[in-house]
């Protein structure tokens, strides 16, 4: 007689298993996160060249001035008095009046001083500003606009790009931190097969350093 067969053992043990489930969740988040941070790391990639060749890469400003007057009725909303220097909006009537006539934004906190009112309106690629002479109601306007290079530099640099975009660059830095360290543990399980990975990875971070180190003072 023969000894019976044994059965046959599971050739996948847990650990393999476990191995096999982690290395999967990251490619997957490293897919993702790259994904998401494709387009806003070619954007910064392209805005960093233009930052770093700004002499190069002049704008011309365009620059837009217009001029109206106050009617009597709105005077007296704006007429000099003894308060101090404050910061407070526009009185409706003469913010309504304004985007009305001039086509431009008068919302927000503008410089309230002894002659004159002012409102300045910062943004990416540009400005503008309103100023009224609280003695006669004299409107002067300006927008100003350097173009396309510099609205894209300025939304690099966050500024004057408001809390939206300041939250767009967390999240997207959130985006990048996850695609860089789920890359870096990529690398570290894959290097074995690639003896040029740490070489690779340790010139990344020693190539910047020597030139910081040596030829920035």
């Amino acid at each position: 007689m023969h000894a019976p067969t044994p059965p046959a053992t599971k050739p996948a043990p847990k650990k393999r298993g476990r191995k096999a489930f982690w290395l999967k969740q990251l490619h997957t988040w490293h897919w993702v996160s790259s994904a998401i941070s494709l387009i806003g790391l070619l954007l910064f990639a392209i805005t960093g060249f233009t930052l770093n060749h700004a002499a190069e890469i002049e704008a011309t400003p365009v620059v837009t001035e217009a001029k109206a007057q106050l009617p009597q009725n709105l005077l007296p909303a704006i007429a000099p008095n003894d308060t101090p220097d404050a910061k407070k909006p526009f009185p409706a009537e003469v913010r309504t009046w304004l985007e009305t006539n001039l086509k431009t934004r008068a919302s927000g906190e503008a410089d309230w001083s002894a002659d004159e009112i002012y409102l300045g309106k910062p943004r990416p690629g540009g400005d503008s500003w309103i100023s009224i002479d609280r003695a006669t109601g004299e409107v002067t306007t300006e927008n100003t606009s350097r173009g396309w290079v510099s609205y894209l530099n300025d939304l690099h640099k966050g500024r004057n790009s408001g809390a939206v975009w300041k939250w767009f660059i967390d999240i997207f830095v959130l985006a990048c931190m996850v695609f860089t360290l789920t890359g870096l543990v990529l690398l570290w399980l894959h290097s074995k097969h690639r003896k040029s990975t740490w070489p690779l990875v340790i010139a990344g971070l020693a190539i910047p350093a020597a030139l910081a180190i040596f030829f920035i003072h």
